[in-house]
């Protein structure tokens, strides 16, 4: 039984260079022996890097104009629909354009310890948001559901960064920033949950007991162990877990992968591109706006780790590049390579899928990959 007390605690959200981040805390790694993957973190009040693990482990073509057109859920809290100009994004994205702050203070009024990840918890936080830092104005368009972007769907797990970076360039789009994906989720008011102050897992999914993986079997894609340990739900299925901006499911459900804007940093930091947002299914983890993880690299995957895509609104071009690979003079070829497929051969299963005929050996990992198939047949939605 969870036992949670009254407890003044304030929880900082600290910048870094271009302006996102937040807190990050340690979460139960794997065994020693165990491949290199692992859970992500929760919520503590100072910036400490949990243990990084590294996972195991053709030619370029330009994005394609966005096809997708999924549901979206109607807007909620400070945004009416006059308030918005569909107009200003594609199909199926919805358009977040407000001020980030890069600090901002909450206090946590009550807290629970969880003893497997040896972690407090803010159950409650006092209902006002103090922001501390700079404000910086945005504007950008956000897949309103998790990759494949369609309700109803699975969110797409077990894609390395560069992966999810393809299949992004592939429909005109991009990884979304860290700074972006926090504001997308805590709104104008920036809110620690995008349902307001006080915890609450059953609006966004979260909480779920821990499982302990086979992790030699993750890293070998066992289409039976990810179907076991399969805990979300589908895309839009959360009513209340909807954003101030119209985003859904976030955080909870499927951790995101989202792109660097820390890479200046000289600590932890700015070592990868690859920044986890808002938490998965597990009890005793983040599922927050504002924390982040920072020490896992662009090639770990995960069976809850997910991502979504955003892109420029207005029908301006999207640079499908994050800021680091710009700065160190990356082309897409690269990106592609380290996929291990293309933007044009992720544009072709694309539209395979959208034919049914996107299938793939048994053994066949790239093409259940680009497939989106990697989980069992056996694989059933939380409940």
């Amino acid at each position: 039984m969870r036992r949670a007390f009254a407890l003044g605690f304030v929880y900082l959200s600290y910048v870094a260079c271009a302006g996102p981040q937040a807190t990050i805390g340690a979460e139960p790694l794997p065994p020693a022996k165990a491949p290199p993957v692992a859970p992500s973190a929760a919520p503590v009040t100072a910036a400490t890097a949990t243990a990084s693990e590294a996972s195991p482990a053709g030619s370029s073509s330009a994005p394609a104009p966005v096809k997708k057109a999924p549901e979206a859920p109607k807007k909620t809290a400070n945004q009416s629909s006059a308030d918005v100009d569909d107009s200003a994004c594609p199909e199926g994205m919805q358009l977040v354009e407000g001020e980030y702050c890069t600090k901002v203070e909450h206090q946590c009024i009550k807290q629970w310890h969880d003893k497997a990840n040896n972690k407090d918890v803010c159950e409650e936080f006092e209902p006002k948001s103090t922001c501390v830092g700079q404000k910086v104005k945005k504007r950008y368009c956000m897949d309103t559901y998790t990759w494949p972007n369609e309700k109803g769907a699975r969110s797409e797990v077990m894609n390395k960064f560069h992966q999810a970076q393809v299949k992004c360039a592939a429909v005109g789009k991009r990884m979304c920033t860290e700074s972006e994906w926090t504001l997308a989720c805590e709104g104008p008011e920036m809110l620690p949950f995008p349902y307001g102050y006080v915890r609450d897992t059953k609006k966004c999914h979260g909480d779920i007991e821990w499982d302990s993986p086979d992790m030699k079997k993750v890293a070998q894609r066992d289409p039976e162990e990810l179907a076991r340990l399969w805990k979300g739900v589908r895309n839009g299925s959360q009513p209340e877990c909807v954003s101030p901006y119209g985003v859904a499911d976030l955080p909870g459900n499927t951790d995101e992968v989202t792109q660097s804007e820390s890479y200046n940093e000289p600590d932890f930091k700015g070592k990868y591109d690859s920044i986890h947002s808002g938490g998965p299914w597990y009890k005793g983890v983040r599922n927050q706006c504002r924390p982040k993880i920072y020490t896992h690299d662009e090639g770990f995957y995960y069976y809850f780790l997910g991502f979504r895509c955003c892109a420029e609104p207005d029908g301006k071009p999207t640079e499908p590049l994050t800021g680091k690979q710009r700065k160190e003079k990356w082309k897409m070829e690269r990106v592609e390579r380290i996929a291990g497929f293309t933007v044009a051969q992720m544009k072709e299963t694309l539209e395979k899928k959208k034919a049914g005929k996107c299938t793939c050996s048994e053994k066949d990992t790239r093409c259940k990959t680009m497939c989106g198939t990697l989980l069992g047949a056996a694989t059933k939605d939380f409940k």
